[in-house]
């Protein structure tokens, strides 16, 4: 038998520790945190983020890097609080990436537990332009819309309309304040008048005495910067009072076929930005529409398109690289391209991590079989230079 100096004995011990740390490296499972809103104002959409994530993942065989994708989902109550918690829970149990969550003030807590932790961490629902930032967070990437290209939206579709006095109604949240300011100050500047305004607490349930001030008014428009449960319940007590038969009724993103639903009739004519929809015209859109709806018997929501395609953009990155090292994967997702999006192209800019995209502006109409009873009429494209400003320092 062959005997080995103490010294080749020593280097063949290492090269096998290595082998060992090498194979140890890579993990059993590709893990996903998933912190999301399943109850409070938004958690009509956690839902259907969730189902969204399902279908990209089953369209890759339930794989990335070889191995199996496991997604452990946490509700985060809309609260910013249970949203850190369960972050730095998920992270500790081996969580890879962190996907979430729907309100940004929560999107915000996570960036920051992700960016200490260097965890990579996809939004594809919260808009506050915070979130992405030239020399914000290293770790944090969005694939949807932000604030600032759906209130350019809403500005546009006001002066498409020549509407001339606007009565605002904003949900009291830091966000949408922020949008609505940005609105209020532009439409001035456009020359039109902010005839009142208003700024009820997050979850509020009663809006009538809103509604009744403003059919009050002269307003010829109704701006409203609000989305979830205070969408469905503001836009079902304005139609109460027939108040969308006088007013423009509109907003950055007030109305998707979840809100439609939600409000029934009176919700024909609301027109919204909207931040996907199952109608746009491409072979990506189309197969995933067709696996949604064989799986859920119902047509994909913007929650879960958005949430469909921003996976499955990672996911496909993260395959690329075909190594586990994560920064590798955060350096290949900066500045990647998704030319089979549903919604059409979209690329990562590198200094924000924000991508650019279509905005999207759509009206609630009366849906044809097989559709909803009230879908989004899509009736405005608007091209990513009209509704991003350059990435500037």
């Amino acid at each position: 038998m062959k005997t080995w100096s103490p010294a080749v004995r020593g280097a063949l011990a290492l090269c096998a520790l290595f082998a060992a740390s090498a194979h140890a490296a890579e993990p059993d499972t590709f893990k996903i945190g998933g912190v999301v809103s399943l109850s409070g104002t938004y958690g009509i959409f956690g839902e259907d983020m969730r189902k969204g994530v399902t279908i990209a993942i089953e369209q890759r065989g339930g794989k990335v890097l070889g191995k199996p994708i496991q997604v452990t989902w946490e509700d985060d109550e809309t609260k910013p609080q249970p949203a850190v918690q369960k972050t730095t829970r998920l992270i500790s149990d081996g969580s890879q990436m962190i996907f979430g969550a729907v309100s940004s003030a929560s999107t915000l807590a996570i960036m920051n537990i992700a960016k200490q932790r260097k965890i990579p961490h996809l939004v594809t629902m919260s808009a506050d332009d915070k979130i992405t930032v030239p020399g914000g967070s290293r770790y944090t990437f969005r694939t949807s819309n932000t604030l600032g290209m759906e209130q350019r939206m809403a500005l546009a579709y006001t002066k498409e309309q020549k509407l001339k006095r606007i009565y605002g109604v904003t949900a009291d949240y830091q966000a949408t304040r922020d949008s609505w300011e940005w609105y209020r100050r532009e439409a001035e500047k456009a020359g039109v008048e902010i005839v009142g305004a208003d700024f009820p607490p997050l979850g509020n349930r009663d809006y009538s005495s809103i509604a009744d001030k403003i059919a009050r008014s002269n307003a010829d428009g109704v701006a409203l910067f609000m989305t979830g449960s205070d969408a469905v319940t503001m836009v079902k007590q304005a139609g109460q009072i027939d108040l969308g038969k006088t007013r423009k009724i509109f907003g950055p993103v007030i109305a998707d076929e979840t809100m439609a639903a939600g409000v029934g009739s009176t919700s024909v004519g609301v027109q919204s930005g909207v931040r996907y929809h199952f109608t746009v015209e491409n072979e990506a859109n189309k197969a995933f529409v067709e696996a949604f709806r064989k799986k859920y018997n119902e047509f994909p929501s913007a929650a879960a398109g958005e949430a469909y395609d921003g996976m499955s953009w990672w996911l496909d990155v993260v395959d690329k690289t075909g190594t586990w090292d994560k920064e590798k994967w955060v350096e290949a997702f900066a500045g990647s391209v998704r030319g089979n999006s549903v919604e059409g192209e979209k690329t990562m800019r590198a200094c924000d991590h924000q991508a650019m995209q279509n905005g999207l502006w759509g009206v609630v109409n009366t849906g044809k079989p097989p559709q909803p009873a009230y879908v989004m009429d899509i009736v405005r494209v608007f091209p990513p230079d009209q509704v991003f400003e350059a990435c500037a320092g």
